[in-house]
């Protein structure tokens, strides 16, 4: 039975080593590029990193990067991709490989909207943390403060839920949302209907006990941030989250509206299990938890943004104290990585990745180097249990970061 765990689920919980792509052969087709910038000092093929971890991106390690990058898409058949290197001192790759839209063959490119998935998780944790500077909420109230009905409503705080430990059952797990999301994938869900099918299960565990992924957290989280500000979510995230930052494209729809460009995107999440192309499908369903749309530009500020709390004028988007609450990352089950407040903490890359059908991103920051990668791609279809997205991040980071390398270990295939 196909299990209906939507890809909308994903935060840290699924990857790969890089081991098993190393002897693929490098991909053909279409490639785009946006001109680079990086330094053109002769390197070896495969030269150390510095004492800040990462290395620089000469004309040969960007080879390596194409060469890494077609491997992936060989391997895992991604239609198209788009990679973001950024270091202050040691250049800058980016570039588009593969095809937006299977049907015409119209090339990726930078500039194209793409749905983030997950990464809507870290702008949503964000304007709760602003009402926490605000004095508005508190991390430690229980979320029965503000949101009635909710099991455990008295015990489990906003700390939990920001930090996926709450002990709720994930709705996109459950049969009758995966029936209903995929019967008719156009359908818009309100956030009420959402909680409904998580809160007719049993909690998995006492709050604080354990760490489980849960998108039923970010939908609560969502509703405190709209009860709290007086705002709607989506305009809330707009004045005090995107505007601030600049990200002048990147939006929080309330339909399935989808900005052009665009990628088309392709899933297996369906009724059927026939690859569909996902472009689009309402992504109500996700909401605060995974409705949004951004750009590589944009995502690239924000990287940054969301790992320090600082905008791009220096001023600060949430404070010193509550930014060093976020960045408390208890370990998690999977070896290296740990998840604060939003947010993940991977071998010292901090962000978050995302994945809903027919999209999937990665936005990571490395202080240590105050380095940025960003990937884009326009599938969520898993090759042996792993994640594209966090395959192209374990084999590019295995490059440009040996020292702290993206790698997770592989989901285990549902039963």
């Amino acid at each position: 039975m196909r299990h209906p765990y939507l890809r909308l689920r994903t935060g840290i919980v699924v990857a790969t080593a890089l081991g098993a792509l190393v002897a693929v052969p490098a991909a053909s087709g279409a490639v785009t590029a946006a001109p680079p910038t990086a330094a053109t000092a002769t390197e070896p093929p495969s030269p150390s990193s510095s004492g800040d971890g990462v290395v620089e991106l000469t004309p040969a390690v960007r080879q390596q990067v194409d060469e890494a990058v077609q491997r992936v898409m060989k391997q895992a058949s991604i239609p198209g991709v788009t990679v973001g290197i950024w270091t202050p001192d040691k250049g800058e790759y980016v570039k588009s490989f593969g095809v937006a839209d299977k049907n015409t063959g119209r090339a990726m490119n930078p500039g194209l909207y793409m749905r983030i998935g997950s990464e809507t998780k870290t702008f949503t944790v964000t304007a709760l943390l602003q009402l926490v500077d605000q004095g508005k909420v508190g991390l430690d109230d229980t979320i029965g403060k503000y949101i009635d009905g909710v099991p455990n409503g008295d015990k489990i705080t906003l700390r939990q839920l920001a930090g996926m430990r709450s002990g709720l059952f994930n709705y996109s797990a459950d049969e009758d949302f995966f029936k209903a999301l995929t019967s008719d994938p156009q359908r818009p869900f309100t956030p009420q209907q959402l909680l409904a099918y998580s809160f007719k299960h049993p909690v998995l565990f006492p709050p604080g006990e354990k760490f489980y992924y849960c998108n039923t957290n970010l939908i609560l989280l969502g509703l405190v941030v709209e009860q709290m500000s007086g705002q709607h979510l989506d305009d809330y995230i707009q004045d005090h989250v995107l505007d601030p930052a600049g990200l002048d494209h990147t939006l929080f729809p309330t339909g399935n509206e989808f900005p052009t460009p665009h990628s088309q995107g392709y899933t297996d999440q369906t009724a059927t299990g026939a690859v569909e192309d996902s472009a689009d499908w309402d992504p109500s369903w996700g909401w605060a938890a995974g409705a949004m749309i951004s750009r590589l530009d944009d995502l690239r500020v924000w990287a940054r943004t969301v790992a320090t709390g600082v905008l791009p004028d220096g001023s600060r988007m949430i404070s010193p104290a509550t930014q060093r609450q976020r960045l408390i990352t208890p370990p998690t089950p999977i070896p290296g990585a740990g998840y604060g407040l939003g947010i993940f903490d991977v071998q010292g890359w901090i962000g978050h990745n995302g994945s809903l059908p027919g999209y999937e991103s990665l936005t990571i920051y490395l202080p240590s180097a105050r380095a940025t990668l960003v990937v884009l791609l326009n599938t969520d279809i898993n090759y042996k249990n792993q994640e594209p997205s966090t395959l192209f991040g374990d084999a590019i980071t295995t490059i440009v970061s040996p020292q702290h390398v993206f790698n997770l270990p592989a989901e285990p295939a549902a039963r």
